[in-house]
């Protein structure tokens, strides 16, 4: 696994255990077939849908 110090601000506005935490964020989303909320715009991020559905529609909007 690749080192991974997660120090990126996070972009996400939801509050969980996983917030500025990316790698464990990626993994966990990756796990549940979603995209985490930072891939998001900012107007997609606050609907808090991490569907992979949802992602391509906010990317088409963009």
């Amino acid at each position: 696994m690749a080192d991974c110090s997660n120090k990126n601000p996070c972009a996400c506005t939801y509050s969980c255990s996983k917030r500025q935490k990316c790698c464990d964020c990626v993994a966990y989303h990756r796990k549940m077939k979603q995209i985490p909320g930072c891939f998001f715009s900012s107007e997609g991020e606050k609907t808090y849908d991490r569907s992979i559905d949802a992602f391509i529609k906010d990317q088409t909007r963009s």
